[in-house]
């Protein structure tokens, strides 16, 4: 590998890249991401090698194992350049036709391209297709262009352009009022604006300052972070390294969770790849500025993903975090100057010198800059990572991109900001995302995790569900959080149960001021808001727990029952064959009946009964019909005994 040495080395060299480079050459983009790993795409590889080798093509198409396409529903996903031709669910078996009908005889595979669930029309480029059309890729649009483990393909694209530009062009308090122009805002949670904690840094007092990056992550359902670290390592590099420079940092840090191995694997070689090209070391792009970086592999503890807690851990201590007298920017790791951001934050800040704070400033509201990257998850037809405009409404992100409800059910909620974030319901669809806005409302930003629920969510189980998730990840360091949020999660759990009583609501509001007020860090701070925003606008369903022992949504096993409607009934056994618990008595033409006695409520039956006779009722807080008598359950047929 050469190492550049100026600007000048780098532009040529970029030029090289490209002049060697046909754009009229085939070219076979496959995702590669965890997500399409897990569904098959290794499988997928090896069979696109193999037969291009087989068939002679090895010279004549490449191919490229690229980070998420984002659209993690439909993977594994291959991109067909220069035509574009986008094919969806790809398996080994279908590359030989692939091979024989795209590439060689320019045939669309019909099969394999999305279809659109209103028209039926039958899509081939991806940037038509809803999911992708709504978006605004900034940040993420490059996962699909280049392969990760290739610093070429990033050179190729224009990276490390904005390192250039800043080491050879401009000051560190040009770079710092630009980022301060930008209002770019940290986008792991807090919202907190990059420049000015940058700043703090740079201003406070000491030699030694560091740069680290939080790729931590533990929100459920969240998987921003570890998707940019795996599809395009080195724009978070670049970030990192011009914040270096700009604070006067001479070492950084990335703190990763180890359960991210292809995102430590392909961070690592960014990084190896960086220092022999001249972007990591001594003496970077003959700028004289030394910039060194670290990977941390965290154990997985989510308390982690707060500042002074992650610093703790990369102290080689157990990760609890400490009171913030004084600011971490200013007394951080190892009590020196440093500037924390999530991987999103950084790999922004190439693209704000690049083309200029203007350019940013053009995306998102008044008070939120920019794009953001969410987790679309939950009870949502299309799921996947998603990056639009601060400002678009939610509307647009669940119905528009995100393809609606499954099912044909009701939407009832949407969760944002983790564990810690809160719940919004349906009549604030139209509310615009943006830091402010989602804080307004009880909710928050987060890192970006945004879980869709249906009407058969039960908001109070979805409260207990979380709180449980934050009991069992408090480092227990502060009684309040420790003990407060355990209180809170045995009276959630009773409430679910059927054994809530009067005042436990009352006192769980309680309990949860005391937890915002008197808790050390944010996440015994933020603790109660799945609680208080689902309280919030779904009060009925506490009440109907505690007052009437009935779960609105009939979700909570301990108050939910299966019975067999005999007018229904057409004694199929299918689902008498099913009950893992023997709990249904009847047999061939008599009419089933489920015995309460034995009953687990595990659904299978509900589960199980055809949808043409709909004989399993679920019901909660009803009174269960009279048993039929055993000599009364017989079925007569007479057309089918004809």
């Amino acid at each position: 590998m050469p190492r550049i040495n100026s600007p000048a080395e780098l532009e040529e060299f970029r030029k090289g890249l490209l002049s060697n480079r046909d754009p009229k050459k085939p070219c076979i983009t496959l995702c590669s991401g965890s997500a399409c790993l897990a569904s098959g795409s290794g499988e997928v590889g090896a069979s696109l090698e193999e037969e291009i080798k087989k068939q002679g093509l090895s010279e004549e198409v490449d191919i490229r194992r690229t980070g998420c396409h984002g659209y993690c529903e439909r993977g594994p996903i291959i991109v067909i350049h220069p035509e574009g031709i986008c094919y969806f669910q790809i398996e080994a078996g279908d590359v030989p036709e692939i091979i024989s009908q795209t590439l060689k005889e320019k045939k669309v595979i019909e099969r394999l391209l999305y279809t659109d669930p209103v028209t039926n029309e039958k899509i081939i480029h991806e940037s038509e297709i809803p999911f992708y059309k709504y978006q605004e890729r900034l940040v993420f649009g490059s996962n699909g262009k280049i392969d990760p483990k290739s610093i070429d393909d990033y050179l190729a694209i224009g990276g490390y352009a904005a390192l250039a530009k800043v080491l050879s062009r401009m000051t560190p308090e040009q770079v710092l009022e630009e980022v301060k122009k930008s209002d770019l805002r940290g986008r792991g949670g807090g919202g907190f604006p990059a420049g000015i904690k940058w700043e703090g840094s740079r201003n406070a007092p000491g030699e030694i300052k560091y740069v680290i990056v939080n790729a931590d992550e533990g929100d459920p359902g969240a998987y921003m972070d570890r998707s940019l670290l795996e599809g395009n390592p080195h724009s978070v590099l670049e970030g990192l390294t011009i914040g270096a420079y700009t604070i006067g940092s001479h070492e950084g840090y990335i703190y990763v969770r180890q359960e991210y191995p292809l995102a430590v694997e392909n961070v690592n070689m960014a990084i190896k790849q960086a220092e022999e090209y001249g972007f990591l070391g001594k003496n970077i792009l003959g700028s004289g500025f030394d910039f060194t970086v670290k990977v941390h592999q965290g154990a997985g503890a989510f308390v982690c993903g707060e500042s002074t807690a992650l610093m703790t851990a990369l102290e080689g201590r157990a990760g609890e975090p400490r009171p913030k007298y004084v600011r971490s920017n200013i007394k951080g790791l190892w009590d020196r100057p440093s500037v924390l951001n999530n991987v999103e934050t950084w790999a922004n800040v190439p693209l704000i010198i690049n083309k200029g704070a203007d350019w940013f400033r053009q995306f998102g509201t008044e008070k939120s800059k920019g794009t953001k990257i969410f987790s679309l998850v939950g009870k949502i037809t299309n799921t996947g990572l998603v990056e639009v405009p601060m400002g678009t409404p939610l509307r647009d992100i669940i119905y528009k991109i995100g393809g609606g409800i499954p099912g044909g059910k009701k939407f009832k909620a949407v969760q944002t900001g983790g564990p810690s974030g809160g719940c919004i319901p349906e009549e604030l669809l139209d509310l615009e995302v943006g830091f402010d806005e989602l804080t307004k409302v009880g909710s928050m930003m987060g890192s970006g995790g945004m879980i869709v629920m249906d009407e058969d969510t039960c908001m109070v189980d979805v409260s207990r569900y979380f709180l449980d998730f934050l009991t069992d990840e408090s480092c227990g360091k502060c009684v309040p959080c420790r003990e407060g949020m355990r209180q809170m999660l045995k009276i959630l759990t009773n409430i679910t149960k059927g054994k809530g009583r009067e005042g436990d609501i009352e006192l769980l509001q309680e309990l949860s001021e005391t937890a915002k007020e008197a808790s050390l860090c944010a996440l015994g701070k933020s603790s109660p808001n799945p609680f208080l925003s689902t309280l919030k606008y779904f009060r009925d369903e506490y009440e109907a727990h505690v007052k009437e022992k009935r779960c609105p949504a009939l979700s909570c096993k301990e108050l939910i029952a299966f019975h067999i409607d005999p007018a229904k009934c057409q004694a199929c056994m299918i689902c008498l064959k099913k009950c893992p618990a023997g709990a249904i008595e009847g047999g061939k033409n008599r009419i089933h009946v489920v015995g309460q006695e034995k009953c687990t409520k595990c659904g299978t039956c509900f589960e199980s009964c055809p949808t043409r006779f709909s004989a399993v009722k679920k019901t909660s807080g009803e009174p269960l019909p009279i048993p039929i008598p055993e000599e009364e359950r017989i079925i007569i047929r007479k057309s089918q005994e004809k």
